[in-house]
């Protein structure tokens, strides 16, 4: 029945096929009648209009599964009292070169063919029809809005079909509708003006008994009359026109070329319509647009999620969902997140968060603004975290969503959220349900809890031994590397940490996993990490010095010097064990940490700079001979600069301090390292014979204060033995938040 050659081919038009039409019957009539099909092919012809039957009814199924604009339906102005025929359409091309009325019924007339489908191909083949249609769009667009809609009408029934949009782009349609939406957009605004006006001086001038106040006001009543109907067509006109241009972007050169017309604003200065079905259509447009940078890029200049938050929540469904889609594209941008919480829109996803309809894209958007630190403390005053914290006892031994652990992960890194977490049995239910699951993203989140000081934490005290289990036995490395983490974060002073490590034998386990490659980065660090909470306490330390592992830990520090962050948490667990006398002089006598240190105490990383300085000052007040050592080399860096110049600079009579009462320079020719009175003293930073140095000056400028050992910042008593507070362990990347400063505890010393 077709013919390779469309010349052969004979067309037939089947009018009465519909749901109800027996087939069997029909296929015997289209034999009969033509002539061309052999009367042995009736069960071919049978199938096919079986196949053309059914085709519609699984077209509409799938449709409503989409989530999109609705098909543009028949609106006021397309009623005809003739049924049109595609036999006649040089009829309804003579109608087009007529008068306005005549054109509108012409236009009207091949709008109804078009919107068959099966008409469309032999509408491309009538040039003449086509191109009058263009042109009467081009040239009368302005004086009639009913025209204008109803040949674009024609023109987006080709657009529906990707391989029409050649044709559309002949006949430049596109650029004539960007034109036509502009200028409508601006008319709307002269008309709200118009009647804002008339408004204001009815307002102003309102007597009911006076006879003029009462002719404005059927003056107002009748202009606001007349501009919901022109607002009703316009948005006809509107939604025609954007739908076809929707359709023709899915060629993303097209789309650019959209984009270059200001396409963007336009869209967005439509979202202050009423009418649901255009903004549906409006908000679809805007977010696949925000796929791309650049269109993302004008949606942030201009006031487009404020206008977004009026929809959040809306009745419509359809609305409701495509403006959370569009919202979660542009949650992407960070500049754009803050803009949504300015336009109060935490709170309203919030509560979308109790509809399952909306919850999950609600949700990814409350993650993203949840990555933010300077928003984390908001969640705290919505009702958002006992929601979430319900879904998660929800889903029982099922396995939890990735967005909502994610979702929680993020809201735990907050003090006051994580308290909020912990109220009532929330700590105990989640721990319960993480131990039982070994999930490591639940144990993750409670991670996060644990690192908060305050009440939060004491609470972890009932857990250590539910922890410390894990830790021996062969779960999955990624759970326990959170079991670690929850431990290290146990800074609390209550805590028998000799007990735990013995009853549970944790001491072998953290020197095997010290070996470099016995295990991941990620376990090995959190291991050192563990270390240096444990090592603050005098018998663990003694314990851990005993076991081999001060050796252990400086042949990672060899294996891993290149890495910034095993080395800070090395030297940290230094720093911790030179407080104690047992572990201070292994590290002292029997090691060569202290030249590691020296070595590191010019390290690029500022973080273990200062923690070196201050394990260094307290090696330096106990042992002698590395005091010196120490004590010269941090005199050679921190004043490099102004020993070169004091050993070049000549007798200048504007500063005869520099030199003796005879004239010669006070250093000569000799070494200024050999200058004894120059050094620093053990008391501080004043030098033996009374003179200041030069960085005395920087340090007072800079605000740093001597503690009482001579070592700024250091809360150092009873000869180091003990600790007036207790120092921050140095902030890991896996917990280091951009509002909280690394190392708090800690200034470096000169």
């Amino acid at each position: 029945m077709q013919a390779d050659d469309a010349r052969y081919l004979k067309r037939i038009r089947l009018k009465s096929l519909n749901s109800n039409t027996d087939i069997a019957s029909l296929a015997r009539k289209v034999v009969e009648e033509c002539r061309l099909i052999s009367p042995s092919r009736l069960p071919e012809v049978e199938q096919l209009l079986f196949y053309l039957q059914n085709r519609k009814k699984s077209a509409e199924k799938k449709e409503k599964k989409q989530i999109k604009p609705r098909d543009l339906t028949p609106f006021e102005g397309m009623e005809l009292d003739e049924e049109a025929n595609i036999n006649s359409i040089d009829d309804y091309v003579e109608l087009l070169y007529e008068d306005i009325p005549e054109k509108i019924r012409g236009a009207t007339l091949i709008l109804h063919l078009a919107r068959n489908p099966d008409n469309l191909e032999e509408l491309l083949q009538n040039e003449t029809a086509l191109g009058a249609l263009a042109r009467v769009l081009r040239e009368d667009w302005k004086q009639s809005v009913d025209l204008a809609t109803t040949i674009i009408y024609v023109f987006f029934c080709f657009s529906s079909f990707s391989q029409f949009h050649g044709l559309i782009t002949h006949y430049k349609i596109g650029v004539l509708c960007m034109s036509i939406i502009e200028h409508e957009l601006k008319r709307y605004d002269l008309w709200q003006d118009e009647l804002l006006k008339k408004k204001k001086v009815l307002d102003f001038l309102k007597r009911d008994d006076d006879p003029d106040n009462q002719n404005l006001k059927k003056e107002y009543e009748k202009a606001l009359k007349k501009y919901h109907g022109l607002l009703t067509k316009q948005e006809q006109l509107l939604r025609v026109a954007l739908y076809l241009l929707l359709n023709l972007s899915e060629d993303t050169r097209t789309e650019l070329k959209m984009r270059n017309k200001n396409i963007v604003h336009l869209l967005v200065k439509t979202l202050d319509r009423d009418s649901e079905e255009l903004l549906v259509l409006v908000v679809s447009f805007l977010k696949k647009l925000s796929i791309f940078l650049e269109n993302k890029n004008d949606m942030a200049e201009i006031d487009t999620v404020e206008k977004l938050a009026k929809l959040v929540p809306c009745e419509h469904e359809d609305l409701l969902n495509v403006t959370l889609r569009l919202l979660l594209n542009l949650s992407f941008d960070t500049g754009l997140r803050s803009k949504m919480v300015q336009a109060d829109l935490l709170p309203k996803l919030t509560s979308l968060l109790g509809d399952e309809a909306q919850r999950q894209i609600a949700m990814c958007i409350l993650y993203h603004i949840s990555m933010d630190d300077r928003f984390k403390s908001m969640f705290a005053y919505t009702d958002c975290i006992p929601q979430v914290m319900k879904m998660l006892f929800d889903c029982g031994d099922e396995r939890i969503d990735a967005e909502l652990i994610s979702f929680c992960i993020n809201l735990a890194a907050n003090k006051r959220n994580a308290q909020i977490m912990c109220e009532g049995n929330g700590l105990k239910m989640l721990m319960k349900r993480a131990l039982k699951h070994k999930d490591p993203l639940m144990m993750k989140m409670i991670r996060n809890i644990s690192q908060h000081d305050g009440p939060s934490k004491n609470l972890f005290i009932d857990y250590v031994g539910d922890l410390a289990a894990q830790i021996g036995l062969k779960e999955e490395e990624e759970f326990v590397i959170e079991c670690l983490g929850t431990l290290s974060n146990l800074t609390i002073p209550d805590l028998d940490w000799e007990l735990v490590l013995k009853e549970y034998n944790l001491v072998p386990y953290l020197k095997d996993h010290l070996k470099p490659g016995s295990a991941e980065d990620d376990l090995i660090l959190e291991v050192v990490i563990m270390i240096g909470t444990v090592s603050m306490d005098d018998s663990c330390a003694v314990m851990l010095a005993k076991s081999g592992i001060i050796p252990a830990l400086i042949e990672l520090l060899n294996a891993q010097q290149e890495d910034d962050e095993f080395v800070c948490q090395i030297v940290y667990v230094f720093y911790q064990m030179v407080f104690h006398q047992a572990t201070r002089d292994v590290i002292i006598k029997e090691t060569q940490a202290p030249a590691y240190l020296i070595d590191l105490m010019h390290d690029k990383n500022a973080e273990i700079r200062k923690v070196c300085d201050n394990t260094l000052d307290i090696i330096a007040e106990y042992d002698v001979e590395w005091g010196k050592k120490i004590q010269s080399e941090k005199f050679r860096w921190h004043n490099s600069q102004w020993l070169e110049m004091v050993e070049n600079r000549q007798m200048d009579e504007a500063e005869p301090f520099m030199y003796g009462d005879d004239g010669e320079p006070y250093l000569q020719n000799g070494d200024i390292l050999e200058r004894s009175d120059l050094f620093y003293s053990a008391d501080g930073i004043i030098p033996v014979d009374g003179a200041i140095s030069p960085e005395f000056f920087t340090d007072f400028q800079n605000g740093d204060l001597l503690g009482p050992q001579g070592f700024p910042g250091s809360s150092l008593t009873d000869g180091y033995g003990q600790i007036g507070v207790t120092p921050a362990r140095p902030a890991t990347a896996y917990g280091f938040r951009p509002d909280e400063q690394f190392y708090y505890g800690y200034t470096a010393s000169r």
